[in-house]
């Protein structure tokens, strides 16, 4: 029988997105213990939320969601999630990690996530799914999406009565097969000792809605993550196209580049992606209802990957997407609809119409 191999050190990695589950998966297989910490209580990231991968147009779980699997039965890999990272003290080859794990109020060994506490919840459908994009709600005892890595239940402590105002008609009690949640359950200090962190912290898509001029207020006009989930089978509409003002399928959707990006007043960057993923959500837009209109209004068309100037002539080519250079927009309601009007550079101040609005905000980091 041949013997087992000892595991040659261990490393901390802060952030549970694609980036920090790689990175653990290729240190675990390497023989190093990982720590995989992350602020959610599901690892899976920005990416969990995609609809697809750019610029292959891959489904975005179908890459994702194994190697979530093989992270969760992965021996040399413990999953630290629902935790904040508190403070690193030491040095190189020897760092101690301090993390205060958050209370599920679930016991995370009996709770099989079979999803009866957030059926029975009596906020059921009342509190802003976020893993939605806020646009559809959720119980405050929840899974927070079908996939979760670890699939384990969490009562919000925001929103449930019976952690905010001590009383509750505790139907997720008697719901609970396996008798998991428990209110008594309180957060955890501890510190994890290991020779090097990584930190792979992802990114925050960008808030547009102190920007006047693009209309956020308007049910019509919705960022990019929520086009993503609009997209999505797993989305609030099933992957139905839907206008959210009123549930019809838009004739003509506009997306406007650059929303919060390389602007002094606002993030000084370009963020590298807002131009190629707006040009893939157009192609699926497409792929779900080809009659309708799409238009793309940018400022400077920027390919930064392998392959991104062929996926932008193929969306003209084969999708029949409209690209319009344009400056100064500004989104206005019309009627049952939105009036965009840009400065083209050729024909001046013009003015369309469009049923719905996507903005293409950039990232920052987490704070």
């Amino acid at each position: 029988m041949a013997k087992k191999k000892s595991l040659i050190g261990s490393v901390a990695v802060v952030g549970g997105g694609i980036g920090g589950i790689q990175a653990s998966l290729d240190l675990a297989e390497a023989g190093y213990k990982v720590y995989l910490l992350d602020s959610n209580p599901s690892i899976g990231g920005v990416m969990a939320m995609l609809d697809k991968t750019l610029p292959t147009n891959d489904c975005s779980m179908c890459i994702l969601s194994p190697k979530m699997v093989e992270i969760d039965n992965h021996p040399n890999v413990e999953l630290v999630t629902y935790s904040e990272l508190k403070g690193v003290e030491g040095q190189a080859g020897s760092f101690k990690v301090k993390v205060n794990k958050k209370s599920r109020f679930v016991d995370e060994i009996t709770c099989t996530g079979c999803g009866a506490c957030a059926e029975a919840c009596v906020l059921a459908g009342k509190e802003p799914d976020s893993f939605q994009a806020g646009m559809s709600n959720r119980s405050a005892v929840f899974l927070p999406f079908p996939q979760a890595v670890p699939r384990l239940a969490l009562v919000d402590s925001e929103s449930c009565l019976m952690i905010t105002k001590g009383k509750c008609k505790k139907t997720c009690l008697e719901a609970c097969p396996v008798e998991a949640i428990d209110f008594d359950l309180k957060d955890k200090v501890e510190t994890l000792e290991v020779g090097a962190v990584i930190l792979a912290p992802g990114l925050t898509p960008y808030d547009p809605s102190g920007l006047a001029p693009y209309y956020y207020q308007n049910p019509d006009v919705i960022s990019s993550m929520e086009m993503e989930r609009l997209q999505c089978a797993s989305g609030p509409t099933g992957g139905e196209i839907l206008r959210p003002s009123d549930g019809s399928t838009p004739k003509s959707v506009a997306w406007l580049q650059c929303v919060g990006s390389r602007s002094l007043k606002e993030l000084p960057y370009c963020s590298g992606v807002c131009c190629a993923y707006a040009v893939k959500e157009a192609m699926i837009v497409k792929d779900h209802e080809p009659d309708i209109d799409c238009h793309i209004f940018f400022h400077d068309q920027r390919s930064f990957g392998k392959g991104y100037e062929a996926f932008f002539r193929r969306a003209q080519e084969e999708y029949g997407i409209v690209f319009n250079h344009f400056r100064e927009p500004m989104v206005q309601e019309s009627g049952n609809g939105l009036v965009l009007r840009v400065e083209d550079e050729k024909e001046g101040l013009k003015e369309m119409l469009f049923d719905l609005v996507v903005l293409s905000t950039g990232f920052q980091p987490p704070e």
